[in-house]
């Protein structure tokens, strides 16, 4: 460790506010590299679309280290530590390789494919100056109207697991920090218990529902156990360095007040030694009095608080509790210690700013490679009747409809660049529609027409690309996932216009098809492929087999959701959990 002083020695050197300003993290918006230096802040973020203008790789870096040298500039020198939502990739940055999102990791099964993911993401990380990814998500998602739905690997928890303990491991054999999220029981949420929040108007204001996420799970402890708990033994057992705590709660009690869960069952019982970090405000919502929220949650077991925006607020009030009683500087003292511990193992203290060397690798041809074998084993056939896949190489004519078809953002989702992800190219990839066209020979048409207005030459095959909007968090919080009337029109209007229809969706969960069924002879859930659509056109073209497998039951219909009524009712799915041709 720098300056041969152990963890002990430096926390017996810090005053009460420096070690307060260690368990604040700020986002990178509301915070100047004097601020880190003055408030010896621990940390520092990015949130989604926490981006440095221009949005390039070097001036990420650029960004995060005026912020990691002015850490070393404060009084004991102690290292910051930068994190970000790299939960496909490193999402946020313009020419970054983005991977499918988890539900899509989920449907190729193959850990050593997801740890070397995580592997490639933690380079093009350190290559930017961000040292801690706020992932992998170990949600259990059992209703899919929830807006977080792709962010976890699947419906099983031994499947989520074993691919989230793979893809920490990858990601910290590089010297990333991991973190899991959220916990626990994020996905456990009930559609429809809206939750009560006195500034709920900053998500209304972002255009979301917010039906699901945020909410409270209410089941008995065995089966919360056994359900949401069950991931994070594996992801523990993988090493995972960080936690964050979650939003929902549990039978009525807020996670970041949840002393249970965060002390005796996460740290105590699992034995859990590095630290937890809230969410997004996340203390807030605890009580409409800041200093009770402080108090509450730190006494509950986390040790970093992620403000995001008033660390100065934050320090003051955790100083203040501490003088009056009201937080045992035992507590405090634990918390520092554990982010101390957490930047010792990933070698801050001695190599505060690693990764310059690893800059060329942001978006390199290595990570793209790995991304497009990733949508290659995520893409599951639903259906395929007649031959209608592999596309053929000896017809005239392929035709193709659906904006998606030839949008990068489309093909990313949520959390890409932007935290709701946008529409159009705001990143650098390959779209389905120019993946197939390199590959075809030139002697085929490739037909696009995005609103499917043909001619009434009927071409032997058409291919239909459907996507979700991009969305994320609450903002997903959807009651009906029925394709839109729209989409069905593209469908139908396709249908008319050539001899087989292959349909391919675009979505961060499964959604009800049963309309467009009997339409269709070939069906691909695609789900939210990322940068590298070329992967897609792999297995339409039949150059790799189609090897994925639903990490999620395929329901026939809303009234299979959640989980727990379709299983109760007997029902049969469209599709089940493992289904793919």
């Amino acid at each position: 460790m720098k300056h041969d002083m152990s963890i002990e020695a430096l926390l017996a050197q810090m005053t009460l506010a420096e070690k307060a300003g260690q368990m604040a993290q700020a986002e990178k918006n509301s915070v100047t590299p004097t601020d880190v230096r003055d408030y010896a802040l621990g940390s520092v973020l990015s949130g989604g679309g926490g981006n440095p203008t221009p949005n390039t790789a070097g001036d990420w870096r650029s960004m995060t280290s005026a912020f990691n040298e002015a850490a070393l500039e404060s009084r004991l020198k102690i290292p910051l530590i930068y994190g970000a939502d790299c939960v496909h990739g490193h999402n946020n940055v313009r020419g970054a390789t983005v991977f499918p999102h988890q539900i899509g990791l989920g449907a190729t099964r193959d850990p050593l494919l997801i740890e070397r993911i995580g592997a490639a993401t933690a380079r093009e990380m350190l290559a930017t100056g961000v040292h801690w990814n706020f992932g992998p998500c170990l949600a259990v998602p059992q209703d899919y109207r929830w807006g977080r739905t792709y962010e976890g690997f699947g419906g099983e928890p031994a499947l989520v697991g074993q691919l989230g303990a793979a893809y920490i491991r990858g990601q910290q054999a590089e010297g990333a920090a991991s973190c899991m999220k959220h916990f626990v029981g994020d996905g456990g949420a009930e559609y429809g218990k809206r939750p009560h929040l006195s500034w709920a108007q900053f998500w209304e204001q972002n255009g979301g529902m917010w039906s699901i996420d945020h909410g409270d799970v209410n089941v008995d402890e065995a089966t919360f156990r056994a359900i949401h708990l069950a991931p994070y033994y594996d992801a523990l057992r993988a090493g995972a360095l960080t936690v964050m705590a979650s939003f929902n709660s549990w039978r009525g009690l807020k996670m970041h007040a949840h002393r249970y869960l965060l002390t005796d069952v996460l740290k105590n019982e699992m034995g859990f030694t590095g630290f937890i970090v809230s969410d997004w405000m996340g203390i807030s919502q605890l009580s409409p009095d800041y200093y009770t929220c402080v108090v509450q949650s730190i006494n509950a077991g986390l040790d970093m608080v992620m403000v995001p925006y008033d660390f100065k607020g934050f320090i003051n009030n955790l100083v203040r509790a501490v003088e009056h009683g009201d937080v045992p500087i035992s507590r405090v003292d634990d918390a520092v210690r554990r982010i101390l511990s957490v930047k010792q193992r990933l070698g801050l203290f001695d190599q505060p700013n690693p990764g310059a060397h690893l800059l060329d690798s942001v978006g390199g041809e290595d990570h793209r490679a790995l991304a497009r074998e990733a949508v290659q084993k995520s893409a599951v056939l639903l259906k395929n009747e007649g031959a209608a896949l592999p596309l053929r190489r000896d017809i005239p004519c392929i035709r193709m409809a659906g904006s998606a078809a030839d949008d990068i953002g489309l093909q990313c989702g949520g959390w890409t660049i932007e935290w709701q992800g946008k529409t159009g190219a705001i990143t650098i990839g390959t779209t389905l529609r120019s993946a197939l066209r390199n590959a075809l020979p030139e002697s085929i048409t490739l037909d696009y027409q995005p609103d499917a207005t043909f001619d009434h030459y009927k071409a032997p095959v058409g291919v239909v690309v459907i996507a979700e909007k991009p969305y994320a968090e609450g903002c997903g919080d959807v009651s009906d996932l029925t394709i839109t009337a729209a989409d069905l029109d593209l469908i139908q209007k396709t249908r008319a216009a050539c001899e087989r229809l292959v349909l391919v969706i675009y979505s961060g969960r499964p959604l009800i098809i049963t309309e467009a069924l009997p339409l269709c002879d070939a069906i691909v859930a695609a789900w939210l492929p990322g940068s590298q659509g070329d992967g897609l056109a792999d297995v339409l073209l039949g150059e790799v087999p189609f090897e994925g497998k639903l990490p999620q039951d395929w329901i026939a219909s809303m009234e299979q959701l959640p989980a727990s009524v379709r299983i109760s009712s007997g029902q049969a799915p469209l599709y089940p959990f493992g289904y793919g041709l």
